[in-house]
């Protein structure tokens, strides 16, 4: 009886551990020799293969060591079934985690590389993974013998009940992958909201978008809400925009010197201010013109982003005032002039 027990459990149950330990050691080794391998290339496409195969193969190691546990078995026929089921879900959801993993980090690291106008968000790496991982989980019900089409009619039918306990969630979902399709707005462009706050978009999640501020102060909007609001995006349809300094001086200055002075000044700032571009042209333009003390005028040059606006107006304006002090140009201080009218006598006589 004990020697039947041990041919019968205890012998399969340690061919199984030896099994299963041998395969997780040779699988260190594996893994280990591979990471120094993959240090040692340029391109990143081994890491994820090798950070992706990670996790799974475990469960393949699993896998190998039950079934070879199985095979010197004299396990009756019904529990022989039903390992066997599970060493192919094993398989199965291994083989799902591996795709779904390594497809969403190779989507990612493609659309990073490439000049493809499209967003590397959390919401387009959770949709590529949630697909794969979806139909791994309709294969799974199919080798269970699992019927799928009762299934999806059960989800027909609460997917109603859902959606409207959902509402705002759903809301939230399809307003992000309309902002991703409609690619008005993506990761990394500078924006600014109609309630004032300005930032670079962090993230794109299902269900909402993370703004980096200036003071690096994350504002995180619900997707619904940002595709309902007016966006200004200052990366679009290029980075580079347009900087107009207002530039006032007396009414005494001669208008074509001023504007000499203020475009030498701008071409001599570009290469020594950061951000600042030379082509096209800076130049100045008398607008808005005859102003209430001043002499008003706009000096128009371009900058690479929104950011690096302010320094170089930071710059151009200590140099355009430097040199107005050096060539005696006045930049005249607001002054109205009040003109007080002498009674007569004979009307203060009448009053």
């Amino acid at each position: 009886m004990t020697h039947l027990q041990f041919d019968g459990f205890l012998l399969p149950a340690i061919v199984t551990a030896v099994v299963g330990v041998l395969l997780l050691s040779i699988r260190g080794v594996a893994f280990r020799l591979l990471h120094r391998w993959a240090e040692s290339t340029d391109t990143r496409i081994d890491d994820i293969i090798i950070r992706s195969l990670k996790v799974p193969s475990v469960y393949w190691c699993i896998a190998i060591a039950l079934y070879g546990g199985i095979a010197i078995s004299d396990l009756p026929e019904k529990y022989v079934f039903y390992l066997s089921k599970t060493i192919h879900v094993i398989i199965i959801l291994s083989i799902t985690l591996a795709t779904a993993g390594l497809s969403g980090r190779i989507f990612r690291n493609y659309i990073q590389q490439s000049n493809l106008p499209l967003p590397t968000t959390g919401l387009a790496y959770g949709i590529v993974k949630g697909v794969i991982l979806i139909i791994g989980f309709l294969i799974i019900l199919s080798v269970l013998g699992i019927s799928i089409t009762p299934l999806i009619t059960a989800l027909g039918v609460g997917g109603l009940a859902v959606a409207l306990a959902l509402q705002d969630t759903l809301a939230n979902l399809f307003a992000g992958i309309h902002i991703l399709v409609e690619k008005s707005i993506g990761v990394g462009d500078f924006i600014k909201l109609e309630s004032g706050q300005e930032g670079y978009v962090a993230d794109i999640t299902w269900r909402t978008t993370r703004i980096r501020m200036l003071p690096n102060n994350m504002v995180v909007i619900p997707n619904s809400k940002l595709s309902q609001s007016i966006v200004t995006n200052y990366y679009l349809p290029e980075k580079r925009m347009s900087l107009l300094i207002p530039v006032g001086v007396s009414y005494q200055e001669d208008p074509d010197r001023v504007e000499r002075i203020l475009i030498e000044e701008t071409k001599g700032a570009v290469g020594e201010v950061p951000g600042l571009l030379g082509d096209p042209e800076p130049f100045v333009r008398f607008i808005p013109g005859f102003g209430d003390s001043s002499l008003d005028f706009t000096l128009i040059c371009q900058v690479k982003e929104f950011t690096d606006q302010y320094l170089a107006q930071h710059e151009l304006r200590k140099r355009i005032f430097r040199r107005f002090r050096k060539e005696g140009i006045e930049i005249p201080f607001p002054h109205r002039t009040v003109y007080l009218r002498e009674e007569k006598e004979w009307q203060r006589s009448r009053r």
